[in-house]
C-alpha cells in the first residue's frame, strides 16, 4: 500500500529519458511520495497550471521546452511562483548552480545524483512556507 505526504502532496518528475523518469518515480513512491511525470517542460507546464504539482524536479536539457524554458515561464506566472523547483543536471558548474539559484530555483543537484540527497531536498521543500501546498 502506497502511503501519501500528508495532504496528498505530489512531485513532479520531468525529465526526457524515461529511464531517469522510472528510477525517480519508483524510489519516490518506495519512499511515500504521490508522483506524475512529464518527458519535458510542456507537459510539466499543464501539470503546474493544474495544481497536480507541489514541488518539481527537473532535468534542464529537455527537447522542444527545456527546463531553462519552464523556469522563464514560471517567472512570468504568479501562479506557478511559488511551486518549489529541484533541477537535476549533469552540468553542474558553480556557474550553471548559481544561475539556476538566480532563479528562484530550491536546488541544484549534479548528475549522477544522490537519491538520499534528493529526498532530503523534496522535504526541505514541502515543509518550507513557500511551499505551494502551504
Amino acid at each position: 500500500m502506497e502511503m501519501e505526504l500528508p495532504g496528498g502532496r505530489c512531485v513532479l518528475v520531468v525529465d526526457d529519458d524515461p529511464g531517469i523518469r522510472h528510477l525517480l518515480v519508483t524510489f519516490l513512491r518506495r519512499r511515500g511520495f504521490r508522483s506524475l511525470q512529464a518527458r519535458d517542460g510542456r507537459e510539466a507546464l499543464s501539470a503546474m497550471r493544474a495544481g497536480s504539482a507541489d514541488v518539481v524536479v527537473m532535468d534542464l536539457m529537455m527537447p522542444e521546452v527545456s527546463g531553462w524554458d519552464l523556469l522563464r515561464e514560471r517567472a512570468a506566472d504568479p501562479v506557478l511562483q511559488p511551486i518549489p523547483i529541484i533541477v537535476l543536471t549533469a552540468n553542474g558548474s558553480p556557474e550553471v548552480a548559481a544561475d539556476l539559484l538566480s532563479k528562484d530555483v530550491y536546488a541544484v543537484l549534479g548528475k549522477p545524483f544522490d537519491l538520499d540527497a534528493l529526498e532530503a531536498a523534496i522535504m526541505a521543500c514541502l515543509d518550507a512556507p513557500t511551499a505551494a501546498a502551504a
